[in-house]
C-alpha cells in the first residue's frame, strides 16, 4: 500500500484546538514542498484562535496581530475548520481514527493552580483565568460576576496574567472605550469602586516574570499611580550575585526601571497599583457571610536551592484589607477524552511531541501533541513555533517510514459528512469570517477594534441558521 501524503491519497491531519500552537503546527504542515496534506481543525468553541482571541488583554491589540498569519493559514484549499465541534460530545477519538492519518491535540493549560490555603472557597477570591475570559467575552465565562464594588484588591501573582488584571483594573473608561473588551465587561467596568490594587510576587524583582515593556507600562498608566516600596526593590545579595554571574541585560534593565519607580513620588492619580515583592499569601480571611475581607501574607527571603533562588517563609506577617482576590499562580492542562494525561504535570504524556501511552511507555501510533498541553504553560505565544516544528518533525519521521494511522474513510468530504451528522451547528472559516466581519462593523460604529459576539446562539443566529438541539453524543 502507498504512503498517504502524495497527491493520490493526501495525508489527512486532524488538529484539536484552534489557538497558535494549533496554527503554528498547520504552517509547518503547509511548508512541506513535497507533501500533500490537508487539516481539519477543531475547536469546542465556534471562534478560532484560542488565548489570541480569549486571553490576550483587549488593551494590547498589537499582540492580535499575529492573527493574520493564521488567517492565511486558515484560507487554503486543504484547510478546513469545525468550530463548535467538541472532543467526547460530537466526535470521538475512535473517530478522528478512522478518518484521519494522524491526530494533532493542541489545546492548551486551560485551568489555574490553587493557592492551596485556608479561605481560598470565601466569596471574592477568583481564579485570574476566569476574570480575563470573562472581560474577554468567552461564551462560558459571560455570566460570571466579580465584586468590584470593593476598594481594594490583591492580585496572587507577578507573571503576563497577573499583570493584565492588574492593568485592566486600573484603566480608565476612556482607555477601555477604545478596546475590544466585551460590553457587558465594559458597562461594570465603568461602575467599578477600586481604588488600590496590590499585585504580589513570592520572590525579588529579578525574579519577576513580566517583560520590561509591561513594567514600563504599568508605571505610566493615566489612572494609577504604581506604588513600590524601595525596599522591596532592591536586591539581596543572592540576586545581585546571580544577575552579575549571569549577565542578562533585560533583567538588569528590568531591575533599574523598577528600581527607578520606586524612588517617584505619587501623583495622586485616581487608583493605586502597589506591586509588592518577596510576600506570599497565607490566608484569607472572611466575615460573617463568608466574604473575602483581608488577606495575611508573609514576608518570604531568598534562599539558594538546587541551584536556583526560592522563596523561603520568614515569621514576619501583615494583614492586607481586600475585598476582592485573583490568584494567577500557574495553569495546568485539562484531561480529555480517551488521551493519556500525566495529573501530576497537567500534560499530555509524550516525547518531543509523541505522545506515549502510559502503559506501554511507547509512543501512540498516529498520536501527537503541543503547545502548553505538551510543555506546560511557559513561554509566550512565539514560543509555540519551534515547539509545533518539533512536534510536526515527528510526524514526518513517522509518516515517511510508515507509521501512520490506517483510516477507513480518509476524505475530506467524509469526515465532513459525519461532522454534519453529529454536529448540525458547526462553523466553519466561512462562517467565521462572516461573524469576524460583523464584530468589526460593529465596533467600527463605536470607535472600536470590534464588538464581540459573546453568546453561541447569538453567532448562529447572525449567520441565518436558527440553533439546532443535539440529539447526538459520542458517549
Amino acid at each position: 500500500m502507498s504512503l498517504p501524503g502524495k497527491n493520490s491519497i493526501p495525508l489527512r491531519v486532524a488538529i484539536i484546538g484552534s489557538g497558535p500552537a494549533a496554527f503554528y503546527a498547520v504552517e509547518a504542515l503547509f511548508k512541506q514542498k513535497d507533501l500533500a496534506v490537508e487539516v481539519d481543525m477543531f475547536d469546542r468553541l465556534p471562534t478560532p484562535y484560542g488565548l489570541v482571541r480569549h486571553g490576550v488583554a483587549p488593551d494590547h491589540q498589537k499582540i492580535k496581530s499575529v492573527i493574520k498569519v493564521y488567517e492565511k493559514l486558515a484560507t487554503k484549499p486543504n484547510f478546513r475548520f469545525y468550530g463548535n465541534v467538541e472532543l467526547g460530545r460530537h466526535v470521538s477519538v475512535a473517530d478522528l481514527r478512522n478518518y484521519y492519518h494522524q491526530i494533532v491535540y493542541a489545546t492548551g493549560a486551560q485551568t489555574d493552580r490553587a493557592l492551596d490555603i485556608p479561605g481560598e472557597a470565601l466569596n471574592g477570591s477568583h481564579a485570574a483565568t476566569e476574570f480575563v475570559a470573562w472581560y474577554n467575552g468567552h461564551p462560558d465565562y459571560r455570566d460570571c460576576q466579580f465584586d468590584l464594588s470593593q476598594e481594594r484588591v490583591a492580585v496572587v501573582g507577578v507573571g503576563n496574567v497577573a499583570v493584565d488584571v492588574a492593568r485592566i483594573l486600573c484603566r480608565t473608561n476612556e482607555e477601555l472605550a477604545e478596546t475590544d473588551i466585551a460590553d457587558y465587561a465594559m458597562k461594570v467596568l465603568r461602575h467599578s469602586k477600586v481604588k488600590e490594587v496590590y499585585m504580589l510576587g513570592r520572590r525579588g524583582p529579578a525574579q519577576a516574570a513580566f517583560t520590561n515593556p509591561e513594567a514600563k507600562e504599568l508605571g505610566e498608566m493615566p489612572g494609577a499611580d504604581m506604588i513600590i516600596f524601595p525596599d522591596e526593590a532592591a536586591l539581596d545579595p543572592l540576586s545581585e550575585a546571580e544577575l552579575a554571574a549571569s549577565g542578562d541585560r533585560e533583567t538588569k534593565r528590568k531591575v533599574e526601571i523598577l528600581q527607578e519607580i520606586a524612588a517617584r513620588a505619587p501623583e495622586d492619580k485616581p487608583r493605586r497599583l502597589v506591586l509588592r515583592f518577596l510576600v506570599s499569601p497565607v490566608e484569607l480571611i472572611g466575615d460573617a457571610s463568608d466574604h473575602v475581607t483581608a488577606m495575611k501574607i508573609v514576608k518570604n527571603k531568598l534562599v539558594e536551592s538546587r541551584g536556583k533562588l526560592s522563596a523561603r517563609p520568614t515569621d514576619a506577617y501583615e494583614e492586607l484589607p481586600v475585598g476582592l482576590v485573583f490568584r494567577s499562580v500557574g495553569y495546568r492542562g485539562v484531561p480529555l477524552p480517551d488521551v493519556p494525561f500525566r495529573d501530576d504535570w497537567g500534560i499530555i504524556p509524550n516525547e518531543a511531541g509523541r505522545i506515549i501511552d502510559p502503559e506501554s511507555k511507547q509512543p501512540l501510533l498516529g498520536e501527537y501533541v503541543t503547545g502548553w498541553i505538551k510543555r506546560g504553560p511557559s513561554g509566550v505565544i512565539g514560543t509555540n513555533k519551534p515547539d509545533a516544528v518539533e512536534t510536526v518533525g515527528c510526524m514526518l519521521e513517522d509518516l515517511n517510514r510508515g507509521a501512520t494511522l490506517n483510516p477507513a474513510l480518509h476524505t475530506a468530504q467524509a469526515a465532513e459528512d459525519l461532522i454534519a451528522q453529529r454536529q448540525p451547528n458547526f462553523i466553519s472559516f466561512a462562517d467565521w469570517q462572516r461573524l469576524d466581519q460583523i464584530e468589526v462593523e460593529r465596533g467600527k460604529a463605536q470607535g472600536r477594534p470590534r464588538v464581540k459576539f459573546v453568546d453561541v446562539d447569538e453567532m448562529l443566529r447572525a449567520l441565518g441558521r436558527e440553533p439546532i438541539v443535539e440529539a447526538v453524543e459520542t458517549r
